[in-house]
């Protein structure tokens, strides 16, 4: 699966990690919980 550049840019934040759930992934942020996003 090709990565967004919406994710990469988000997964760059500090603060910020990469899950796996299912086929989907998610990128969650624990110090500023608005940053998040998912694709698949």
């Amino acid at each position: 699966m090709k990565v967004r550049s919406s994710l990469r840019s988000l997964k760059q934040q500090d603060g910020s990690t990469v899950v796996r759930r299912g086929r989907r992934i998610v990128v969650v942020n624990k110090q500023n919980p608005r940053r998040k996003a998912r694709q698949g």
